[in-house]
């Protein structure tokens, strides 16, 4: 081989073999967050290969769920104090004050 050739080489192999090497592990380290976060993983053919349904896995999309219900529920409730506020304050001032005093009338 040419003196060149053979110097050119030698000096582009160093960042040939760092670019395979961070390659490399940007594909590890990507195949890992998504088998750690429960996503998918995908076969060579681009079809997604699901890893295996635990029972840690089920309890966790039960408490999810139980959560998502509770949340739906507040926010019901949210929207109807909501509704009440945007009704008072769209009244007219003599209704307002009515209910005001009705409120702070005890309640016998």
């Amino acid at each position: 081989m040419e003196p060149d050739k053979l110097s050119m080489i030698q000096t582009i192999l160093p960042f040939v073999a760092i670019m395979a090497v961070l390659g490399i592990g940007g594909w590890v380290l990507t195949t890992w967050l998504r088998i750690k976060n429960g996503y998918p993983l995908e076969s060579s053919w681009g079809k997604a290969v699901y890893p295996q349904k635990n029972d840690e896995l089920i309890e966790r999309v039960k408490l999810v769920s139980q959560e998502n219900a509770q949340l739906r529920a507040e926010l019901g409730s949210v929207k109807d104090r909501l509704a009440n506020v945007e009704r008072i304050v769209t009244d007219d001032s003599h209704r307002l004050g009515q209910e005001i005093e009705a409120l702070r009338l005890p309640k016998n």
